[in-house]
């Protein structure tokens, strides 16, 4: 499977942004689907994911009531809307992707990544 992540930007602290990926194939309600993000100097973190068909929904502590993951498997589009941005949400969110459709927090389970977004939140 293949993913395109958009709708990164530039947005004030309070701000909102909602990123999307896009994923190739036919089976793409068969797997789990995540976001990951790196801010600059720290590691690869977990934000969310959803397992597959209209799966449940995981979250980082950290950005809980905030953001929220969502899937249209007719579309083949995983979403991630993000409220209430603070500065510490800077990084570039990656959409990753799991063919056995069970979400995880750890990235090494993730066989697919697309290219990463930048979301810069500004004071």
């Amino acid at each position: 499977v293949q993913l395109q992540a958009s709708g990164g930007g530039l947005v004030q602290t309070g701000g909102s942004l909602r990123l999307s990926c896009a994923a190739s194939g036919h089976t793409f309600s068969s797997y789990a689907m995540g976001w990951f993000r790196q801010a600059p100097g720290k590691e690869r973190e977990f934000v969310a994911a959803v397992h597959r068909g209209a799966g449940s929904t995981y979250y980082v502590d950290s950005v809980k009531g905030r953001f929220t993951i969502s899937r249209d498997n007719a579309k083949n589009t995983v979403n991630l809307q993000m409220n209430s941005l603070k500065l510490e949400d800077t990084a570039v969110y990656y959409c990753t992707a799991k063919s056995d459709g069970f979400a995880s927090p750890r990235s090494n389970e993730y066989g697919y990544w697309g290219q990463g977004t930048l979301v810069t939140v500004s004071s």
